[in-house]
Formats: structure tokens, C-alpha cells, sequence
């Protein structure tokens, strides 16, 4: 392995963010020290080496925090401290030195629609009085019915089953996700200002900026008599920005406020938004008045279809232009279906809503979708669009193991399956497990190096053949190819600029600033390349021809 030396420059840049390579790592699935079966800080440090040889800017590090795993660590117990099984604040510290060292920055997810039932507040909550100060920090409400015992309305929770849960004998209170999940109240002050508390605890420590999870659910308004579940969804039930749970207009107003924060950092603190929200309605995330970024999940949504992936880079660099911010492109993540998969399935297998968090994945029952999933062709597919992805201007994030093309694992046993949408909806939708199954680096031993006697959610046989020893070094490998296109990038990308050239119907050509070419061939024949000399290709070919379901990289001639 081969690392670019560190520009320590970059250190002071306050504008590192726009055009970064961020790769997230879901701490208990990436490398474990201790052998427990569960990934933890210390196997992350252990892997320094590797992230750097790879090229990535930035980590973005999933929960880390004291958490029952109700959720896989998006229920937070303390938001300012490790959970004792995967690690501690002295090696949280020694992780970010170690990253800086080698020019790496460090994100981390902050989960503030949220807290764990297990939270200092929600206890003190459950055992305080209706009315209290200390149930204000959360959304009680009482039930409906003579007895209060029926729920205050009938709102389904993201995971299955209702929105709400009864305390012994009294109140219920709102759960958007799992029961274990309350919803804290932005209404209160004190939630508030502790929030503030924890972004500077943590950027004291050296973090370089924050990934926010359901960024567009925090703020609400909950009248005495609440709409339905139908009404929740209907279309222009509600005035923009003015829903009673999502995306409403006074969230921005927190956002402000913890960019003051930020700011007070030199270099600012960066942030971005997981904001599931509308295209046009992503600009006020991504303000520099508020978090300064917001994702851009629409590519991970697309099929494999030229116009489509054009008609998206096109939009959501407009709308970059629009906020101020630079975009984002991203595939895979802890939360859908890797993309390695997803290409590899005909159209009509899948369809937006398959790709959103925790939907159903109907597909994916009675042992997977191995007479339906063409592994060969969703790999092709996948290298090719991250090629193409990589080449635009903005930040590219990547998910552990897609640098290996991981495949989605489908064939979890029901008694090892850890989401909680699997559990609420009875098996109905699957869950998210398949890709947050711990990473194969070795092709032998027990959990093929990821550490210990047994991981904790089970890896197929056929991990051996993605393992990272087997593709260290290996050319046309999708771990090679990752490492060449990163360092490339590095070297190539200039300005934010982007200009697209006229091409035959299944082509999708741009130019970057200084004569760099992206050529994406989204057919299944081979086609001409343009002149220039070519710098990088997803899959090889007779000279001067692209392959069906590749990109390419040239240098004008």
C-alpha cells in the first residue's frame, strides 16, 4: 500500500469539506481488537494505515455511544462518552490524533431527534409527575378514551406499529422510530442549549464536523387535537414547511444556532444534513447560515438509466449553486441496500421507495435474491458509477466495503437479525442488516480478520472472495481501482466546474476544469472512447473502446 503524503495545509482550509471523499465507518461492523465479535475503536486505529492507502479525507464515524443497540447505536444513552464495549474517550482521542496525522478528518454522527429510553432524562422523566420540568424534555401526551388507554392518535413509527408507547399506567409518549427511541422536545429550552453543550464537548476534542441524523425531524407542532396517519400523508394536507413532524421551517432556527458554534472554530466546524426532504427544500440545510451541507440521496435512488443520472447531477448542482454549499454523492450507506446489489437487479425489481431507509425489501425474502440478482453485472454497474461519481465536482461519500464490492447479504437468520424494523413488522420488511454485516479483510480464519471467534451478525462463505488481502495489490481489483481513482482525484479536481458534451444516446460525458473527461457508457455494447489518453477504466476493454456498464477517465489530447 501506497498513502499520499499529508498536505498539512489542508489542516487550516476552511473549506476542506467541498469536494472531500468522506468514508463512513459503522463502528461495531468495521474492525474488532478485543475479539468480542463487536467492531470497536481500537480495531479502527488498527486500520489507519489501510483508510490512508485508500485516499479518503474525512471518516465519518456512526454511533459510538453508551447504547442498548435498539437501534444500532442511534439510541444514545450519553451523548458524551464511548460505550464501554466498543471503546473510550482516551482512545476516541488517540483515533482522531491518529487520523490527523495521516490528513484525515474526523465526523461524527450526532442523533438529536432522539435519545435512548435509557437516558438520564427519560429516567428521570418516567419517574416525575405529568406536567413536570422533566417530562417537558420529551413529547408526553395523555391517551385517548375514558381510561386514557388508547394511544393519542393512530401515527405508525418509521419501524412498524405505533408512534406511541404508554408509560405504567399513564401517558404515552411519541417514538417516530423504536419504542427504545423517545422523541426529545425542541420546544425546550434545555434541550436545547445541552446540545450546544455536546457539539463543543466534542469539537474540543478535535472532531472536524458532524453528520446529523434526521436532521429534518426536530422541531413539531402537535396541537391538542392531532391529524390522522392518512392525514400525516396526504399530499397538501399541509402548507410547505409547516407539517407537523417533518421539515418544518423553524428547524433552521436551531441550525443557526449551532452554527455560531461552529464558527467559533478555526477552522469552522463542518456539518451535513440527513434530510430526507424535497430537492428544492435541501438549499436551507445546506445554508452556510445553517449546517453548510445536506445529502444528496437522489443517486443512491436512481436506476441504472443515463438520462436519469444526468438529470440528477444536473438539478442538484443548481441547487449547490443555490445554497451556497457544494453537493453531495453518495450509494451506499448503513441504512439501504449496497448499491453493488442494486445494480445488479432488473428495473422492475425495485423502485424508489425500495431504496429509502428502512423500507420494505420485499426482494430480499426466502433466502435472498440469488435467481434474480446478477452479481457480475451489479458490480460492473457499481464500479462504474462510483467512477462517474468520483469525477464530479462536490464531496463523494463512501460506506465501508464498498471499496471491497460488497454485495447487500440477504440470508440472515431470523434469530440473528438485529433491526428493529424486521422485529415490528413481524419479518414484513427485513430490515437494514444485510449491509451492515462486519467487513471481510482476510479470506480465511473465522470472521475473515475482522477479530474474534464470531462476528456479531453472521458473513456468508462467500466473503472470502471480496476479503480485502485477496484485492490488496491486485490490478482491475475493486479495492485497486478505488485507491487509483482517489489518488487521480486528488490530482485533478480543480474548480467546482462541470461542462457536459454531446454524445451518442448512451453516454454520459463531462468535462472537468484542465481537460478531464468522465465517459460513462450506460449500454451494454461496447463504444468508441474520445480522443485523449485514458487515466483510469472500471473494466477493461480492447483500446480505444468502453465497455457496456463502465466509466472512464481520459485526459484531452
Amino acid at each position: 500500500m501506497t498513502t499520499r503524503p499529508v498536505d498539512r495545509t489542508a489542516a487550516l482550509d476552511p473549506n476542506w469539506w467541498r469536494q472531500a471523499v468522506v468514508y463512513q465507518i459503522y463502528p461495531r461492523s468495521f474492525a474488532d481488537a478485543n475479539g468480542d465479535g463487536i467492531g470497536d475503536l481500537s480495531g479502527i486505529i488498527s486500520r489507519i494505515d489501510y483508510l490512508a492507502a485508500l485516499g479518503v479525507d474525512a471518516v465519518w464515524l456512526s454511533p459510538f455511544y453508551p447504547s442498548a443497540l435498539a437501534d444500532g447505536g442511534y439510541d444514545v444513552d450519553d451523548y458524551r462518552d464511548v460505550d464501554p464495549k466498543i471503546g473510550t474517550l482516551d482512545q476516541f482521542d488517540i483515533l482522531v490524533a491518529g487520523l490527523h496525522a495521516v490528513g484525515i478528518k474526523m465526523i461524527i454522527d450526532i442523533v438529536p431527534n432522539h435519545s435512548s429510553d435509557r437516558h438520564a432524562w427519560f429516567v428521570e422523566a418516567l419517574a416525575a409527575e405529568p406536567g413536570s420540568a422533566e417530562r417537558d424534555r420529551y413529547i408526553f401526551r395523555d391517551g385517548r378514551g375514558p381510561n386514557g388507554d388508547q394511544p393519542p392518535s393512530d401515527w405508525e413509527s418509521v419501524f412498524g406499529g405505533s408512534a406511541w408507547q404508554r408509560v405504567p399506567a399513564g401517558q404515552w409518549y411519541l417514538h417516530l422510530f423504536a419504542p427504545e427511541q423517545p422523541d426529545l422536545n425542541w420546544s425546550n429550552n434545555e434541550v436545547r442549549e445541552d446540545f450546544l453543550t455536546t457539539l463543543r464537548f466534542w469539537g474540543d476534542r478535535g472532531v472536524d464536523g458532524f453528520r446529523i441524523d434526521v436532521a429534518h425531524a426536530l422541531t413539531k407542532d402537535l396541537p391538542d387535537e392531532l391529524p390522522s396517519q392518512d392525514q400525516l400523508h396526504a399530499d397538501g394536507a399541509f402548507a410547505e414547511g409547516a407539517h407537523p413532524i417533518w421539515d418544518r421551517d423553524e428547524v433552521h432556527e436551531v441550525y443557526a444556532g449551532w452554527r455560531k458554534v461552529f464558527n467559533s472554530y478555526d477552522p469552522p466546524l463542518a456539518a451535513v444534513a440527513e434530510a430526507w426532504v424535497p430537492a428544492h427544500r435541501r438549499v436551507r440545510y445546506a445554508s452556510p447560515d445553517g449546517l453548510g451541507q445536506a445529502f444528496n440521496f437522489d443517486l443512491l435512488q436512481a436506476l441504472w438509466d443515463r438520462d436519469q443520472f444526468k438529470k440528477i447531477i444536473a438539478d442538484n448542482l443548481e441547487l449547490a449553486g443555490r445554497s451556497g454549499a457544494s453537493s453531495t454523492w453518495v450509494f451506499s450507506n448503513h441504512d439501504v441496500i449496497r448499491h453493488a446489489t442494486r445494480f445488479g437487479l432488473a428495473s422492475d425489481e425495485l423502485d424508489a421507495d425500495s431504496l429509502l431507509p428502512v423500507a420494505g425489501r420485499d426482494w430480499l425474502k426466502d433466502g435472498g435474491p440469488a435467481d434474480r440478482e446478477d452479481r457480475a453485472l451489479g458490480l460492473a454497474r457499481a464500479r462504474a458509477a462510483t467512477l462517474l461519481a468520483l469525477a464530479l465536482p462536490g464531496s463523494a461519500y463512501l460506506y465501508q466495503g464498498e471499496e471491497l464490492g460488497l454485495p447487500e447479504v440477504a440470508d440472515i437468520p431470523a434469530d440473528r437479525r438485529q433491526d428493529p424494523t424486521f422485529f415490528r413488522t413481524a419479518g414484513d420488511q427485513i430490515g437494514r442488516d444485510g449491509c451492515r454485516v462486519p467487513l471481510p479483510w482476510t479470506s480465511d480464519g473465522p470472521t475473515f480478520g475482522f477479530g474474534g471467534s464470531e462476528a456479531h451478525l453472521p458473513q456468508p462463505a462467500w466473503f472470502a472472495d471480496f476479503a480485502a488481502d485477496r484485492q490488496d495489490g491486485v490490478l482491475g481489483s475493486t479495492l485497486e481501482l478505488y485507491r487509483r481513482a482517489l489518488e487521480l482525484r486528488h490530482r485533478l479536481q480543480g474548480s467546482e466546474e462541470l461542462e457536459w458534451v454531446a454524445t451518442e444516446p448512451d453516454l454520459l460525458v463531462f468535462r472537468r476544469p484542465g481537460g478531464w473527461l468522465s465517459v460513462t457508457n450506460f449500454g451494454s455494447e461496447p463504444v468508441q472512447l474520445p480522443a485523449g489518453e485514458v487515466l483510469l477504466l472500471s473494466e477493461p476493454g480492447p483500446i480505444g473502446l468502453l465497455p457496456g456498464n463502465a466509466t472512464a477517465w481520459l485526459q484531452e489530447s
